[in-house]
């Protein structure tokens, strides 16, 4: 048999002739087929290398096939496209399967009791110094940097300007500061 084979032969001329232990027929149909069937698996599946294999592996069931391949039953593209997909399926169902062994356990994103008993702690004495501040003071303070309000609208509801605001809260937190320095340590503030 000659080294090249006639390009105008058909693909399932050229499977019988590899039945037949021609191997320049399976060379001729690997360089026909083998990028198209890399392109469609690639397409199917995210791992580059996953996707050669794939190929290597359609192409080798196809060499298997050629002595029970009977010509006109089918397409040889059509089969190879069909095996590739399956194979990329499998691959895809084992990866989805496997993967979730190595999928590390998600982070517990709640504080510790200790940091949860800290924080208890810590909101106590400071509900405790906010009660011995002066009643607009306290509410300068708590609304501003508990409750996150910005100063005009604290001024509406205070009904004094917005400077009255920056005083209260500035005075607020002077003596917050200083009604809680004597409890940084034990808080854990220090």
């Amino acid at each position: 048999m000659p080294l090249d084979i006639d390009a105008t032969l058909s693909d399932d001329a050229l499977m019988v002739m590899f039945a037949n232990g021609d191997p320049v027929a399976a060379r001729e149909l690997s360089l026909r087929h083998l990028g198209t069937v890399v392109a469609f698996a690639k397409r199917l599946i995210p791992s580059h290398a996953d996707a050669e294999d794939i190929a290597q592996e359609a192409m080798l069931r196809l060499w298997k096939t050629a002595r029970d391949w009977r010509p006109g039953e089918a397409k040889v593209t059509t089969w190879l496209y069909r095996v590739t997909r399956n194979l990329c399926i499998d691959k895809l169902r084992q990866r989805k399967f496997s993967d979730i062994d190595q999928i590390a356990e998600p982070a517990d994103e709640s504080p510790s009791v200790q940091a949860r008993l800290e924080n208890n702690d810590r909101m106590s004495a400071l509900n405790q110094a906010l009660s011995e501040l002066p009643e607009r003071q306290r509410i300068a303070v708590t609304l501003r940097h508990i409750e996150g309000l910005g100063n005009p609208e604290i001024a509406e509801i205070l009904e004094v300007s917005v400077e009255a605001v920056e005083s209260l809260t500035a005075r607020g937190k002077r003596m917050l500061t200083t009604l809680l320095e004597t409890r940084k340590k034990e808080l854990g503030l220090s």
